[in-house]
């Protein structure tokens, strides 16, 4: 059975909806501003991509703020039996880092079980199976695949995946510690890019059967084609420098899908603002596709690395460039690096006749690499 998409939504930087991040990336206009939330002062970089409006150590977590903002008017359109696949990499942290700050609250309530629970509470999603998955920070592309592998195998109709990650001291500590983030706002595929910024995220997607989905005559967003998962096993925060993690992901995803390298119209790319990501990254699309350019994007210049939450995030905005033919700019992208030159773009490209598929590529720490395929 065919994994289609019939529900997405979205909350980042830019603020709640899908149109405000589409809308926002194509203008060029990034969402990473200087961190209030916490003092930066004793770390590598001031800059990352925070939603307005949420409390930090005060009450509920980030990500159930964001969760409850999310969902405040979907509850009706997620069907009962939905099973739920929640993605993050860290989840309710801050309610750690507030016990152990302050010396107040229950440490144990930043357990991952916990959030599982009070998202099928806000969602209703109760058919049973539910599964959290953190896979660093190709969680919820894994999560994605995960949900079209199991409607394509019949062992379910419905998949409610909802993703989350927010931008706390430890997060924001984590990365400054690898000196990988950037002390202004991040430019992927630049060549002087100087690292990333981290960002926060809450976005969601209903998958059904095709069937299903005609049967209750569902609006399709697009089909979840193929996927593919691999881990090169090379370092445990950095990515092979001979990309064949990503080459192998991405073969999976297209022979998944049944589909060529010349189906894919455009690569959604993981696109950090490293100087090894961006650069393994551009390997593996050179390996696969040849000489034969296509567009190529990041997001992440807009609304920083969203962590747990980047794939899904990814996804959505991808089905919506295949739905309007049109590739969105590299936001902050100004002078493409050598091996960027000719598929990254800071302008928005069209797609070209006769490719009808997106490639959306993610990594993560430990080498893992996730690849999907969407029509």
């Amino acid at each position: 059975m065919k994994a289609v998409i019939v529900a997405s939504d979205m909350l980042t930087p830019y603020g709640l909806g899908t149109d405000q991040c589409w809308e926002g990336i194509n203008a060029g206009r990034t969402a990473v501003s200087k961190v209030s939330r916490f003092d930066t002062a004793a770390f590598h970089s001031d800059f990352a991509g925070t939603i307005q409006g949420l409390a930090y150590h005060d009450g509920e977590s980030l990500v159930m703020q964001m969760l409850r903002q999310l969902f405040q008017k979907k509850g009706s359109s997620i069907p009962a039996d939905a099973r739920l696949l929640l993605a993050t990499t860290k989840g309710e942290i801050d309610l750690l880092e507030k016990s152990v700050l302050t010396r107040t609250g229950d440490p144990s309530e930043s357990f991952p079980g916990r959030l599982l629970d009070k998202v099928v509470e806000l969602t209703n999603a109760r058919g049973g199976g539910s599964l959290f998955i953190s896979a660093a920070c190709t969680s919820s592309a894994a999560a994605a695949a995960e949900g079209a592998a199991i409607i394509r195998n019949g062992h379910a109709d419905c998949i409610l995946v909802v993703a989350c990650d927010a931008v706390t001291e430890f997060i924001f500590s984590g990365f400054s510690s690898l000196m990988a983030l950037d002390k202004e706002v991040a430019r992927p595929f630049d060549r002087n890019r100087a690292g990333l910024n981290v960002g926060e995220a809450a976005a969601y997607a209903l998958l059904m059967s095709e069937e299903r989905a005609t049967r209750e005559n569902r609006p399709v967003q697009g089909t979840l084609a193929g996927w593919g998962l691999s881990d090169d096993a090379n370092h445990m925060t950095g990515p092979s420098r001979e990309s064949e993690g990503l080459i192998l992901a991405i073969r999976k995803a297209l022979s998944s899908a049944g589909l060529s390298p010349e189906d894919v119209g455009f690569i959604a790319a993981h696109g950090t603002g490293t100087v090894y990501n961006d650069q393994m990254e551009m390997q593996a699309f050179r390996s696969v596709f040849g000489n034969n350019e296509r567009p190529v994007y990041s997001i992440k210049g807009g609304i920083g690395h969203t962590m747990g939450a980047a794939g899904l995030v990814e996804m959505i905005i991808a089905l919506r460039a295949l739905r309007e033919a049109s590739v969105p700019p590299t936001v902050n992208l100004q002078d493409p690096a050598n091996d960027a030159s000719g598929w990254a773009s800071g302008q928005r490209q069209r797609i070209r006749e006769g490719r009808a598929s997106a490639l959306v590529t993610n990594a993560g720490f430990s080498g893992i690499n996730t690849a999907l395929v969407l029509a």
